[in-house]
């Protein structure tokens, strides 16, 4: 039987007197929201720059570099994050007649994560003379110190969480590092990059450097910020809403970069009518496939490029590689699944999963362990062999549990088991020798039994009334974002009677639905991957569902979109 907890929240005073639908009244206050002024997202209410940690020092040092043309090396993550990281301070450095300025993102499988020792040589070779890391660096305490053996100052930029002593950089722009009083910790690797960006400019400008010029406009590169800050899923507090808002209506009206037009077109997803999910399920697999199966460099070139036709060439490169990341994926997948039943089956699900095969693409192991986390409701790790023969996994956990607490009291617990290891609440990495992957998995398991019982119960937003379940409110919730981890989009739970049931392929079931006793048949969808198949038509079933917008062939019409259902008996 689902599990259904509703958020509670009674509605302010300022939203009841507002404009807003009653549905989205109760739907924002159950999120924190007070008054309408709160859901403003107007560029002027980003929290400022000072209270950024060495965020003076950094831009202080990056503004010596430019004047004195110093070469400087920007090393990026390979993740969608990373990319668009890279490509702002690229961009930006450029547009203030800053050239002498290159980017390396280490090849996962070569390298590893982060700013490590053997890439200095290649850095001092490529002629850097200062390093600027960006959503990565927090833990390349080596990496920094081999830099500054070379001669080499390195600024870091990132979000992570920091361990308890920080790398022996210039600056650790971050913030999240100790003692850190800057409002926003939830902004993405770009958010970071973005912000070090402003102050650069804010001190250029202090300097003289724009007298012959025209200094750049942040704005200019807030489409690249709300596409990472989307693709990294942080939460959405409300500067990461503005950066995002301020971002895709920059992609609506045509002011993108070329690569981010490109990539939607090729994705099917026309720009003028972009939505933050569109960024979420389109345009980040495709960046993030490169980063995964082969060289991140090839996405950050097509965010680089001004010129349609390389930026056409680049968008279906990284397709192609979307394509093969599915097949690799869907492999792993029916592997995992096939474990998963059987554990179900002898009630035998492990409180956190941890999961192995000799096969597996390590680049591909963090998909792998969302997938299995959504489908049991427990914290994740899924592992693959790197070149090394060491092993290295992804995790994702479930509400109430800091999956990086849980490693660094693993750590702490069993010194040497994991080698290294990093991430936040939700996600995480590490390594660590395969023969110690069953001691780990033991620790793991054993640490999420001591949390005590999870909740695996569906936040919904409460049920809709037949009236409400329409067009006009699925279009307010479509424009009523944007919506993401920390400010979700409203789900909502009813009893339906399934009028008609129709299997589409690819385990996708398009239904037609009624409420009890009501009179109109509701559109409704549910894709592949719920863990069972619906009832026959006939049957009834409890519902968790977000209210869409389907437009086809220029008609809209509301459609109901299930994430999770239960069967019922027929007088339930």
């Amino acid at each position: 039987m689902l599990k259904i907890k509703r958020r509670k929240a009674e509605v302010p005073q300022e939203l009841q007197g507002s404009a807003l639908h009653p549905v989205l009244q109760r739907v924002y206050a159950a999120r924190g929201i007070k008054s309408p002024a709160d859901l403003s997202l107007r560029l002027a209410e980003l929290v400022h720059p000072d209270r950024m940690p060495d965020i003076d020092v950094a831009a202080g040092r990056i503004v010596e570099a430019v004047k004195n043309n110093e070469k400087i090396v920007i090393v990026g993550d390979f993740d969608a994050d990373g990319a668009t990281a890279t490509a702002v301070m690229i961009r930006f450095l450029r547009d203030c007649k800053h050239h002498n300025v290159d980017f390396l993102v280490p090849n996962r499988f070569d390298f590893g994560y982060g700013l490590t020792p053997p890439l200095i040589p290649i850095i001092k070779d490529m002629g850097g003379e200062l390093i600027i890391t960006v959503d990565n660096g927090i833990s390349s305490h080596d990496g920094v110190k081999a830099a500054n053996e070379f001669g080499m100052e390195v600024i870091i930029t990132d979000h992570h969480l920091p361990g308890d002593e920080l790398p022996p950089a210039l600056a650790v722009v971050n913030p999240n590092n100790h003692h850190s009083d800057f409002p926003s910790g939830n902004l993405s690797g770009v958010g970071v990059a973005w912000y070090l960006a402003a102050r650069v400019r804010a001190k250029l400008i202090e300097s003289g450097h724009f007298n012959d010029f025209k200094p750049p406009a942040m704005t200019g590169y807030l489409d690249l910020v709300a596409l990472g800050t989307v693709a990294d899923v942080v939460p959405l507090d409300k500067n990461n809403r503005v950066l995002i808002e301020s971002g895709i209506n920059r992609v609506r009206s045509g002011q993108c970069c070329t690569g981010i037009k490109t990539l939607l077109e090729v994705a099917g997803r026309p720009p003028e009518k972009c939505e933050a999910q569109d960024f979420a399920f389109y345009a980040a697999p495709r960046l993030n496939a490169a980063g995964r199966l082969e060289d991140m460099s090839v996405g950050i070139e097509l965010l680089l490029t001004n010129s349609a036709d390389i930026a056409q060439e680049l968008a279906m490169q990284l397709d192609e590689i979307n394509s093969r990341r599915k097949e690799i994926q869907h492999e792993m997948q029916q592997l995992a699944d096939s474990v998963i039943r059987v554990l179900k089956k002898h009630d035998r699900v492990p409180a956190g999963i941890v999961l192995h095969h000799k096969d597996w693409h390590q680049g591909v192991v963090g998909l792998l362990a969302s997938k299995v986390k959504e489908s049991t409701g427990r914290p994740v790790f899924a592992f693959a062999k790197e070149s090394d023969g060491m092993l290295k996994g992804s995790g994702r956990s479930v509400k109430g549990f800091h999956m990086r607490d849980a490693l660094v009291a693993i750590d702490a617990s069993h010194p040497g088991l994991i080698t290294k290891f990093g991430g936040h609440a939700m996600a995480a990495g590490l390594t660590l020798p395969e023969e110690n992957l069953s001691k780990f998995t033991s620790a793991f398991e054993m640490l999420v039994k001591a949390q005590g019982p999870l909740d695996d119960a569906i936040e919904t937003d409460g049920p809709l009334d037949e009236m409400d379940i329409t067009l006009d409110l699925a279009g307010a919730i479509a424009s009523g974002g944007p919506w993401g981890q920390g400010f979700p989009a409203p789900i909502f739970d009813n009893v339906f009677d399934i009028v008609e049931k129709r299997e589409i392929g690819q385990g996708h079931t398009r239904l037609r639905l009624r409420l009890p006793d009501g009179f109109h048949i509701y559109n409704a969808v549910a894709f592949g991957r719920l863990p069972v198949e619906f009832p026959p038509e006939g049957g009834r079933v409890m519902v968790a569902y977000e209210l869409n917008v389907n437009e086809w062939r220029d008609r809209k019409t509301a459609q109901i979109m299930v994430r999770h259902f239960s069967a019922l008996k027929p007088n339930e």
